[in-house]
């Protein structure tokens, strides 16, 4: 939502109150209406009476109609400059129509006021409002095209793309035999399962066919299931039946968006696509890969293996001189573009927000990205992004897991109700503590109060509602 400050002057509505009273004055008969015409808030009258006057779910100074059209609603510009460094950094100062910290934004214009669920500037933000085909907060997006939806931390009907799905990230999502979100990877072969206990192996060999469609890397060497060669190459007929039943080795599975084998690549990301036997699916992976200097540079991910231009190997391990000459230009590799502040390699990643700054090999790039990256208690509350990858605190997913290093109250950086068992949940948000630092306790913090597992929350009285 952009805010701008357009606040009348007194002289000004003054001003424009003097025709009325004239009227009043020459006796007529008029009278000031009890409510606003409904269907429009356009007007100082229309956005002060707590009304949705134009029924979009955004009521008086919520409403961007407000912000450009009434005077009662804009930037104020106080006599004495706030404290810049102070900021926007509590529910009081994101509704005052301040920019406290001087950035050009204010109030729920802010990302800082944004991050905060207690500010109550996010609108969409489970599952009823994720769903309901409407852009309730009028930023432009709608249900799950919403980023407060795709990243809401109680919403289950969206992915985190933006598709359909529900996250894949707990015990029950991560073992129930379902691509949950809908990114073509399964239970544990998907990213965020993978350090759950539940995917994580046992030491025992992978073997037999229960153990060959587990999802579970079982003997820890980094390959599972059928990309574990003891059950590719496994002497039981039973074990190769079923890992030929599920190899990429076809046009149609090279080309489903599917991680069918579940070795880490999907299509033709994968090499028994890329390199098949099959001369029609060597054409088709060509027609589509990531190999000339046009498609290493047009800002897609031409072959849908999740890494665009010089962010894929296809293209910044190219046999072709021209397309590696370009992306050692633009490569994020050394410290000076690690810290510039810019997105060199236009993979959508800046600095220490890129793979190639924050796992690179360079000694100086390590330790500066180690100084900088949003992944310690403190950076996750100091109000700044830190990696400068666009989101601040508990914006950011590397604060999400974060966890309170005083073990003794538990919760994480972004969550009071953050436990494995509702029990726990309960637990923390009626122990009048502030388990993730955030200043807000037990009921008064929003992921308490609408947690549908907490129960001690009367749910008559949510944060924001």
């Amino acid at each position: 939502m952009l805010y701008r400050s357009n606040r009348r002057t007194d002289l000004l509505r003054a001003a424009t109150a003097l025709p009325l009273l004239a009227l009043l004055l020459a006796g007529c008969d008029w009278e000031r209406p009890l409510t606003a015409t409904l269907g429009y808030e356009t007007n100082d009258y229309a956005c002060s009476d707590t009304v949705d006057n134009d029924k979009d779910g955004l009521i008086d100074c919520e409403d961007p109609d407000c912000i450009w059209e009434s005077g009662m609603c804009g930037e104020v510009m106080p006599l004495v400059p706030p404290d810049v460094d102070d900021g926007e950094t509590t529910v009081e100062k994101c509704h005052d129509g301040i920019d406290n910290d001087g950035n050009g934004k204010f109030d729920c214009g802010d990302d800082r006021c944004r991050s905060m669920m207690e500010a109550c500037c996010i609108k969409e933000y489970d599952d009823a409002t994720c769903s309901d085909g409407i852009d309730n907060d009028g930023n432009g997006f709608a249900d799950c095209g919403d980023y407060s939806c795709r990243q809401g931390m109680f919403v289950t009907v969206c992915s985190a793309s933006g598709g359909g799905g529900t996250p894949e990230n707990d015990a029950t999502t991560c073992r129930d035999g379902q691509d949950n979100d809908k990114d073509g990877r399964m239970d544990c072969q998907d990213s965020e399962c993978k350090l759950l206990p539940e995917c994580k192996g046992d030491g025992s060999a992978e073997e037999g066919l229960d153990k060959c469609r587990d999802t579970i890397d079982n003997d820890g060497n980094g390959f599972t299931d059928c990309g574990d060669f003891s059950c590719s190459k496994s002497s039981d007929q039973a074990v190769l039946d079923y890992c030929a039943s599920i190899a990429e080795n076809t046009m149609e599975r090279c080309k489903d968006g599917i991680d069918n084998d579940g070795n880490g690549y999907t299509d033709c990301g994968d090499f028994s696509c890329s390199k098949s036997p099959d001369p029609a699916v060597i054409e088709y992976c060509a027609s589509i890969g990531e190999n000339t200097l046009a498609k290493c540079r047009d800002g897609e991910d031409n072959d849908g293996n999740g890494f665009t231009d010089c962010g894929d190997y296809s293209c910044s391990k190219s046999t072709d001189p021209e397309v590696l000459s370009y992306c050692a230009e633009v490569g994020e590799t050394d410290l000076a573009k690690c810290s510039d502040g810019k997105d060199n390699d236009g993979n959508g990643f800046g600095d220490c927000g890129d793979y190639s700054c924050s796992k690179s090999q360079d000694q100086k790039v390590i330790d500066y990205c180690a100084d900088k990256l949003e992944i310690t208690w403190d950076k996750c509350h100091d109000g700044r992004d830190n990696d400068g990858n666009g989101y601040i605190d508990c914006g950011d997913r590397n604060c999400e897991k974060v966890t309170n290093p005083d073990t003794s109250v538990g919760g994480t950086a972004c969550q009071e109700s953050a436990a494995a068992d509702a029990a726990t949940m309960d637990k923390q948000c009626s122990d009048g503590k502030d388990n993730d630092g955030d200043s807000f306790f037990d009921c008064e913090d929003w992921d308490c109060s609408h947690n549908p597992q907490v129960t001690v929350c009367p749910k008559d009285s949510l944060v924001c509602e």
